[in-house]
């Protein structure tokens, strides 16, 4: 009878904290700040398109330096500096992008038989970096990329040959902004 008491307060116990989970959609969200599609995203004549997702989630992670610290030995007037390494908490984020380049003029002109998706990464601090993808085929190709620590994420659709964007370029459209 003791077993059988035990089991159900368990199991009770059990349905309270899933269904506790289900109805709190606030902690599940807080770990995501950003998770959406975007696109569609053409190129200036619209034989090529670009659409996805990116998701950008926060975390903390340790940033390490060193620092010169004055240290007195042996009680003498000398003072030495020695290098220590530290460490402090920073807070940044990850990016994730997931899409799909689309390409309607693989047929035409050689210097524009290729769709070029060229995206725009600023991150907080530093230089902003470019990534580039293709597609010279007639069906649909999947790409994807990550990054650290973006502030803005832009794309612009092209058209182009196999080495590079060569011209019918869309406008900048940004995708994320911090």
């Amino acid at each position: 009878m003791r077993f059988i008491k035990k089991l159900a307060v368990s199991a009770v116990a059990a349905a309270a904290l899933i269904g506790g989970a289900l109805l709190s959609p606030a902690t599940a969200n807080a770990a995501v700040p950003f998770d959406a599609p975007w696109g569609p995203v053409f190129s200036a004549d619209h034989k090529a398109e670009a659409n996805g997702h990116v998701r950008v989630e926060d975390y903390k992670y340790k940033q390490w330096y060193w620092k010169h610290e004055k240290v007195d030995f042996n009680c003498s007037f000398k003072h030495k500096a020695k290098k220590f390494c530290h460490w402090k908490w920073v807070e940044g984020n990850k990016f994730h992008v997931r899409f799909t380049l689309d390409n309607d003029g693989w047929k035409g002109h050689h210097k524009f038989k290729c769709a070029w998706a060229t995206f725009k990464i600023e991150p907080f601090h530093g230089p902003d970096y470019f990534k580039k993808f293709k597609n010279c085929g007639k069906h649909p190709k999947s790409f994807w990329f990550s990054g650290k620590n973006a502030e803005h994420i832009s794309v612009v659709v092209s058209r182009g040959d196999h080495w590079k964007p060569r011209g019918f370029w869309g406008a900048w459209t940004p995708i994320y902004d911090a």
